[in-house]
């Protein structure tokens, strides 16, 4: 079907649409949302004509029907009405990839160039071929009531316009939770679940220009927030307190000591050879909120503890596993070595069996330090 002035569209390549005003040089000028965007007519795809409603009656009635009905002819605003009406009704095209849920949120500035006084509007991308009902709702911070921001069906494959963020409600914001169902109108579909996500929201970053950020949904960027990406439902992460991280990794490995059976105190070896990986991702569930010093702290003290484990078993071989990488795990083992357990004996480990990056140490029978002796004047 031939493209014409007045026919609505979808973009058969981007999300969105609307009705085309005018056609040149094989590009359509289509009014979406307010603002006339060129696309090439190739890739509009004609899901309604605005002359017809969904009955198939024309909007326009002619002189003959107004004459027995003794009515007026519609005004426009009518008409508008009419076709709007009219276009809730449409068929849906579907995509190729439109059967998982791509979800996102995303606020753009009014006036990006005067950030600190501009207001900023938030946009649902509905990329699927599901309706969603939306709901949307902020919280300030020291409360637990939500204020509605907006609720409604959102066409698939579509950006909706949802709500103003002012200035004003900035200082006072503290989190924002977007809720969904989908569904499909006149065919069968796969039901997804609902979904409910909450963010915590950084006012300081509506200030700062670099926080907006280009987004394969949006013209000019914005601060985005993935609802739903291919069907995996999203969550905000919880901040991380670095020392409390840190004191909680140190309680597990305390808790861990203590449950760990007390060794004999023969000063014969066991027989077998003693492995231990100083790896940060053996010793630790989550180097997160960790600076590399602490991370090396830390393997630094479990190499003092095997090693204090075993000084009484004369002959015992350790293996330390410790790694290439730039060599200052290593080098601060041989620090040890030749100062607080100096006298073993130290060689580099079976390349065979551990490859590069292991010293094995044999204990040996440490010489007591002399006492100072004394002057006599």
């Amino acid at each position: 079907m031939a493209l014409k002035v007045g026919d609505t569209v979808r973009y058969l390549n981007a999300v969105g649409g609307g009705r085309v005003m005018r056609i040149s040089d094989g590009i359509a000028y289509v009014d979406d949302e307010g603002f006339e965007t060129p696309v090439p007519v190739r890739e509009c795809v004609v899901i309604g004509n605005s002359h017809v409603f969904g009955n198939g009656n024309s909007s326009i009635p002619s002189k003959e029907a107004d004459e027995p009905k003794k009515k007026a002819a519609p005004k426009p605003s009518a008409i508008l009405d009419d076709d709007e009406t009219a276009l809730t009704h449409l068929p849906v095209v579907e995509t190729a990839t439109g059967n998982v849920l791509n979800i996102v949120l995303g606020f753009e500035p009014v006036e990006i160039k005067a950030l600190s006084q501009s207001d900023f509007d938030a946009y649902i991308v509905n990329d699927s071929n599901y309706y969603i009902f939306v709901s949307v709702m902020t919280r300030e911070s020291g409360t637990k009531e939500w204020t509605p921001r907006y609720d409604g069906v959102i066409e698939p494959n579509i950006q909706e316009f949802t709500f103003s963020l002012h200035q004003s409600d900035l200082p006072h914001l503290d989190r924002i939770c977007v809720q969904y169902a989908a569904f499909k109108r006149d065919r069968a579909f796969e039901a997804k679940a609902p979904g409910s996500v909450e963010f915590k929201i950084d006012a300081t970053k509506f200030a700062r220009l670099h926080c907006f950020r280009p987004n394969p949904y949006f013209d000019s960027p914005v601060i985005a927030f993935e609802i739903n990406v291919n069907d995996r439902v999203q969550h905000d992460m919880p901040e991380i307190d670095p020392a409390q991280l840190k004191r909680g990794i140190q309680e597990k490995a305390r808790e861990e000591r203590r449950n760990t059976p007390v060794q004999s105190k023969s000063s014969k070896p066991s027989g077998e050879m003693i492995v231990v990986d100083l790896h940060a991702s053996e010793l630790l569930d989550t180097t997160a909120g960790l600076s590399p010093a602490d991370i090396l702290n830390l393997q630094i003290d479990r190499f003092t503890e095997v090693m204090q484990q075993n000084m009484k078993h004369i002959g015992q071989k350790i293996v330390f596993i410790h790694g290439k990488g730039e060599g200052v795990l290593r080098q601060a083992i041989m620090k040890e070595l030749n100062h607080r357990f100096k006298g073993h004996d130290v060689q580099d480990a079976s390349f065979r069996e551990y490859g590069f990056g292991a010293t094995q140490v044999t204990i040996r029978p440490t010489q007591p330090t002399p006492a100072p002796t004394k002057k006599r004047r």
